[in-house]
């Protein structure tokens, strides 16, 4: 039965329309692709500009010309009432409303009209049954948070239901915990996981500790969909080789939708149908193909709110697909958020630290998961949870890796914790800046 398609279109989501749209879109030529993009995202920044407020206050009252003229929107911006950012039409009665995890520190809420969000889901249902994932059928294995208690609770239970997905609290990731999650592996028919990258790393060392496969424990499961953190080569193979199945990385935001997602040869292809994503350096302009910016996004169908030359606030490059019919994510960089400033002057993004620590602390097996906090200018504190203390050889080489990769003169509080704080929404923050 599909629960979820059926409580889509009762939500007012015209999802099978969505669906014949997005495949007319699919069969366009990369030519008639790429005049489509031109056409769309001008034909959405005029229609904010003729009938959103919000925008027009931010065009100053006039739409430019050329379109790197348009203003970079921030999420700084994004922080006011949802009210005053409605287009004429428009209401939070007659659209999607959500807001962001906050994971950059700039929450907000936003709009999707029931159009763009339809077609938002339908983009997502081409995406995973390209995998073999039927989204109204086959049961997920879901590594996410959830709110402890009140109507949010329920509501997010209720979406599970209907979603024919199983949810695996993540905010408690004890031995014994996740002990109880392979008891539900070995009951449950679980076709697909997805989750947080974090939650599921820490599972399959868990996995891997006990020399277990877990494709022999649950033999339906097919793949793995990690999201909404930084997936590293590295810990792609850790959870391959625990889980045994391959690992997709999935790219996306609450509040453009997915915006990336792996294809069988591990390309982060664009969803060039519903959305235009360019790079971007500090002063606005476009980098070229493989050049290292700012992600900045235009949703090409949502006209309830204005999402136009979105900085989300990632960084990351581009290059063509290998079959140069697409674009996908090159590299993907981290927020722009997280950096640390040092004494020297020196800015160093923290993805520095992760690969310091990494090159450390992973060599033994024995820590399990890690945060880095700068606290001042000169010093930083590193969190970890693992089977034991750090011996002193392993703490001096993880300070003599600062100080090589940073910079000398740095100070190091090293802590081994119980557990890591995540966010409410179950989110590991590697790393925070000032």
């Amino acid at each position: 039965m599909n629960l979820f398609s059926h409580s889509l279109r009762l939500s007012g989501f015209k999802i099978a329309s969505a669906k014949g749209e997005l495949d007319r879109l699919n069969a366009l030529s990369t030519g008639e692709r790429q005049n489509l993009f031109t056409e769309k995202k001008w034909e959405i920044a005029q229609f904010h500009f003729k009938n959103n407020p919000f925008y027009q206050k931010l065009l100053g009252g006039k739409l430019p010309k050329n379109w790197e003229n348009l203003p970079i929107l921030t999420k700084k911006e994004l922080q006011n009432p949802i009210n005053q950012r409605f287009s004429e039409g428009y209401s939070a009665k007659s659209s999607y409303i959500g807001k962001t995890s906050g994971s950059s520190g700039q929450p907000f809420t936003f709009a999707k009209d029931n159009w763009c969000h339809a077609l938002s889901w339908a983009s997502f249902y081409h995406h995973y049954a390209e995998h073999g994932i039927d989204l109204d059928t086959d049961l997920q294995a879901r590594f996410y948070g959830i709110p402890h208690r009140g109507f949010l609770r329920y509501k997010e239970q209720l979406k599970d239901f209907l979603s024919a997905r199983y949810r695996f609290p993540i905010f408690d990731l004890s031995p014994t915990k996740m002990d109880g999650f392979l008891e539900q592996f070995a009951k449950k028919p679980f076709v697909y996981i997805n989750g947080y990258t974090s939650s599921i790393l820490l599972f399959a060392k868990h996995l891997a500790e006990k020399q277990i496969f877990l494709s022999e424990i649950c033999p339906t499961l097919k793949n793995c969909i990690t999201t909404s953190e930084m997936l590293f080569e590295n810990d792609r193979k850790t959870i391959e080789n625990a889980l045994d199945v391959p690992v997709i990385n999935e790219y996306g935001a609450s509040e453009t939708g997915l915006i990336a997602f792996e294809n069988g040869k591990n390309e982060l292809v664009i969803d060039q149908n519903l959305l235009f994503v360019e790079i971007l350096d500090e002063q606005g302009r476009v980098m070229p193909n493989g050049e290292k910016g700012r992600i900045t996004i235009t949703a090409l169908y949502n006209r309830a709110n204005p999402f136009i030359r979105y900085d989300i606030g990632d960084l990351g490059s581009m290059k063509p697909t290998e079959n140069g019919n697409g674009l996908q994510i090159k590299e993907l960089g981290g927020r722009i958020s997280d950096t640390a400033k040092l004494p020297s002057g020196k800015t160093v993004p923290g993805l520095a630290f992760y690969y310091v620590t990494k090159s450390v602390l992973d060599k033994t097996g024995n820590v399990s998961e890690f945060t880095v906090v700068q606290n001042a200018l000169d010093t930083f504190t590193i969190n970890y949870v693992s089977r034991r203390d750090l011996n002193s050889q392993e703490l001096q080489k993880l300070k003599i890796a600062i100080t090589d990769y940073l910079e000398p003169g740095l100070t190091l509080t090293i802590n081994r914790v119980k557990h890591l704080d995540r966010s409410k929404n179950g989110k590991l923050r590697q790393f925070k800046g000032l």
